[in-house]
């Protein structure tokens, strides 16, 4: 479904944007710490201006012009050479080469610190910015990592007018150009909408979303050929190994088309086996949420279907959810209900005599039946995974060899539903588990470091990883029963200390960490965005779990519970969750204090 990029409102987010001066500064350092009103532009969608500002528009204003600058390759690639170059100096434009179609790119950086401008002898001001690299945003809406390596830039600005710097009508010049297309994470935010396309699972049960952005600036009746575009040239590298692009060779027979209701596409497409163009259909519509209507499927200029784009949405949702989630924690060594006002709860699904010295827990819905794991202590000071699935409730379990300690269970919801899989960290390693009990180290292909956060998103294709004190999303094969980890790719953050993530939504992820004190970020999956969900933790967050939020069985956003310094909150609003709110404990003695409850999660 279309995506709004979030507010990158950390600190770092691009300073330069929101902060104007009075001109070029004289000799002496100066930050500027006003704050930038937007400009004003022609065109806008959804209330967003679709173009950047204009070299112009900054007048003499040194970081209105900076943040300009950093906005000004934003929009359609064919021209984004052109818009840059309007801000460089005549005679240093030649200093920034141009690459054309598809090796355009913008180099997306965040700001990490106030722009600094020192006023030169010369009349010139020499510009310094602190960055962060978060990636190289292709031709195909994709961000991929990162390839420069800069950590900061620095640049000169001139009068443009041939009077000198008093002289202000004509605005300003840079000199000495990065040979890059800079692209601030506010300008990637203002300037393109985040879009989610769909491929299937290599098993073809369950859609996975895969992130874009396209510019504003593609007028409304390309859009729909801009997407047909990404889904015909295949998914992202790094989700790759867990899902299936079109048949090989598949083109574009002409523009797809389409207005009032009716839309065509036509593909050159070897395969015409009835199911997969109906499954085609299908990953359309969920790619395309904003169009409703009549869709008209073609292959090789040939009726292959035709179908109502939201009645196939309605008919076939893009997750098996049916009922909204449970709040569960751990209370005094048992797993037990939460209870919070409007919210639903029920019985723990698990039989008494299992549900004894637990420290944490996973549970998942999987049609009619549940699956649990419960990370119990054994002797020794040692943990064991305790392993079930069946009707509520599950009474069956087996349990794994004992670790030193486990961290939360996670089940992996594309897996096949007569062989349940999750994924478990014991002892700074990654394993998987099934309901045999049997653990298996799972190889990941990273940097030597201890992995100590696993999450699972809601397709099940797809998880993200705390490793080596840093951030990864991969994406999960389950062919063969198996659970084979694709290629991690890294996803920036400003935050260091990483202790816990779990997925808030399709594209984006919950993590705790520290920036500067320990806090909570809403992440996208590419690192683009980043924005505080809570700052004021005031200790290391030990658990956390979320609620993603979907199109099929929706509550508030950013629901989510975490642990820390052995006590437990839940957000919206952010609150401790008090012993009163355990459901099914008999009340303490009269003059004991009542404990705490721990490792909260959710069932879904």
């Amino acid at each position: 479904m279309r995506r709004r990029f979030m507010a990158g409102a950390l600190c770092g987010a691009l300073a330069v944007a929101a902060f104007t001066g009075c001109g070029i500064p004289e000799r002496s350092d100066v930050q500027i710490d006003e704050r930038r009103e937007p400009a004003a532009e022609p065109g806008s969608v959804n209330g967003r201006p679709s173009e950047p500002p204009s070299r112009a528009s900054s007048g003499a204003d040194a970081a209105k012009f900076v943040a300009n600058f950093l906005a000004a390759a934003a929009g359609e690639p064919d021209r984004a050479y052109y818009r840059v170059k309007q801000f460089i100096a005549p005679e240093a434009k030649g200093k920034l080469q141009e690459k054309q179609g598809s090796e355009v790119a913008l180099t997306v950086v965040r700001t990490m610190d106030r722009p600094v401008f020192t006023g030169n002898s010369d009349g010139t001001t020499t510009v310094r910015i602190v960055v962060q690299q978060l990636g190289l945003l292709r031709t195909d809406g994709v961000l991929v990592p990162p390839v420069s390596t800069e950590t900061q830039y620095e640049f000169k600005l001139r009068s443009a007018s041939p009077a000198g710097p008093g002289d202000d009508g004509g605005g300003l010049f840079l000199l000495d150009p990065p040979n890059v297309l800079l692209l601030s994470d506010t300008a990637l935010r203002d300037y393109y909408q985040g879009e989610s396309i769909y491929f299937w699972n290599t098993a073809r049960t369950q859609l996975v979303p895969d992130q874009r952005y396209l510019p504003l600036a593609v007028p409304a009746e390309r859009r729909l050929n801009e997407v047909v575009k990404w889904l015909v040239g295949g998914p992202s590298d790094w989700l790759r190994p867990g899902v299936v692009g079109l048949p090989d060779r598949t083109e574009m027979i002409n523009n797809a088309t389409g207005g009032n209701g009716r839309w065509e596409v036509n593909l050159d497409m070897s395969s015409d086996d009835r199911a997969r163009v109906d499954q085609l259909v299908t990953q359309l519509a969920w790619s395309l949420p904003e169009l409703d209507g009549q869709l008209e499927l073609k292959i090789r200029n040939n009726p292959a279907a035709t179908a109502d784009l939201a009645e196939r949405r309605r008919s076939a949702p893009l997750y098996p959810l049916t009922q909204g989630p449970q709040r569960f924690g751990v209370y005094e060594g048992s797993v037990r209900p939460l209870d919070f006002t409007g919210e639903s709860s029920g019985p723990v699904p698990v039989k008494p005599e299992e549900n004894r010295n637990v420290v944490s827990a996973g549970f998942a819905r999987a049609g009619e039946e549940v699956l649990a794991a419960l990370v119990v202590k054994a002797s020794g000071g040692r943990q064991r995974l305790s392993v079930g699935a069946g009707a509520n409730p599950v009474t069956r379990f087996a349990k794994s060899p004992d670790h030193g300690a486990f961290g939360r269970p996670v089940w992996l919801r594309a897996a096949d539903p007569q062989q349940p899989q999750g994924l478990v960290v014991a002892d700074g390693k990654l394993y998987r588990f099934n309901v045999s009990g049997q653990l298996t180290q799972v190889v990941l292909n990273l940097p030597a470091g201890e992995v100590t956060a696993v999450a699972a998103s809601l397709d099940g294709q797809r998880i993200a990883l705390v490793a080596g004190g840093a951030l990864y999303v991969a994406a999960v094969n389950l062919d063969g029963g198996g659970v084979a980890v694709g290629p991690p790719r890294r996803v920036v953050t400003s935050l260091t200390g990483l202790s816990a993530v779990d997925w808030g939504g399709e594209d984006r992820l919950f993590v705790a960490g520290s920036g500067g004190r320990s806090a909570i970020n809403e992440i996208s999956v590419d690192g683009a965005a980043q924005t505080p969900i809570a700052d004021e933790v005031g200790a290391k967050v030990t658990h956390l779990s979320a609620y993603p939020t979907n199109p099929s069985v929706q509550v508030p956003a950013g629901a989510f519970m975490y642990e820390a310094n052995g006590v437990a909150y839940r957000s919206n609003p952010l609150d401790r969750i008090q012993p009163e709110q355990v459901l099914d404990v008999a009340p303490p003695p009269t003059g004991v204090r009542p404990g705490n409850p721990s490792a909260p999660f959710f069932l879904y």
